[in-house]
């Protein structure tokens, strides 16, 4: 087992902590291929595609070679729409971690480090929507660290800090291609109350979802 320790975010670790959120984010782009691959009209285009030619040219190898062809164009559409989704994080609230995160009031941002360097990073901000709530937001582990708890110790970070705040509940957001950040929030005690299909095109064209948790804080007393 790696030691590890959680502290406070400092200057010097910005380009890292954008380096993992950015990285952590584009590890996703397999599974968001499989996701649309099992999408009805997708299966649909491609099958239509390959019959048509077939019939058309009565040669097997020019639809094979078309629907290869579409599916590295869509995989090339598919990666420029998730950088682009990337980009508009990093120019959001990680452009500047400090203000946003260290200045604001019942706000927050941490990093956790093992041998030596950051490997884990996790934001929380008050909600826009409930001012009794804090959102999690950013969290995103180093994958040859994961698996040792510290993105479950990073979300009891957010946990204690929103108790000893007086916010009654932390939410965060997870998309459809995240399945094992559901699991980990799930087991520490996360519960999913609402979920809606992205309201883009690009959203409604993948039938991408995301889904809210919520973690609620006991009152005392």
């Amino acid at each position: 087992m790696v030691p590890f320790h959680i502290r406070e975010y400092r200057d010097e670790d910005y380009e890292t902590a954008r380096d993992l959120f950015a990285t952590g984010m584009s590890e996703y782009m397999p599974t968001l291929c499989v996701h649309m691959l099992k999408q009805p009209w997708v299966i649909l285009a491609l099958a239509c595609t390959f019959c048509l030619l077939l019939t058309s040219s009565k040669s097997l190898l020019l639809p094979i070679l078309a629907v290869t062809l579409l599916l590295a164009l869509g995989r090339q559409v598919l990666g420029y729409v998730w950088s682009r989704y990337i980009d508009h994080c990093l120019q959001e609230d990680l452009l500047d971690i400090q203000e946003t995160y260290m200045l604001g009031k019942g706000s927050h941002f941490w990093v956790a480090e093992a041998d030596e360097r950051v490997v884990a990073t996790v934001g929380a901000r008050p909600s826009d929507e409930c001012q009794e709530e804090l959102m999690l937001k950013r969290m995103s582990v180093r994958k040859d660290y994961r698996g040792l708890g510290i993105a479950k110790a990073l979300c009891k970070t957010v946990i204690s800090f929103a108790r000893e705040h007086g916010y009654r509940s932390v939410v965060l957001n997870t998309l459809t291609v995240q399945h094992e950040a559901r699991t980990l929030y799930n087991s520490i005690g996360f519960h999913v109350y609402r979920h809606y299909i992205l309201p883009t095109l690009y959203g409604r064209l993948a039938n991408f979802t995301v889904f809210k948790h919520r973690y609620d804080i006991p009152c005392v007393g």
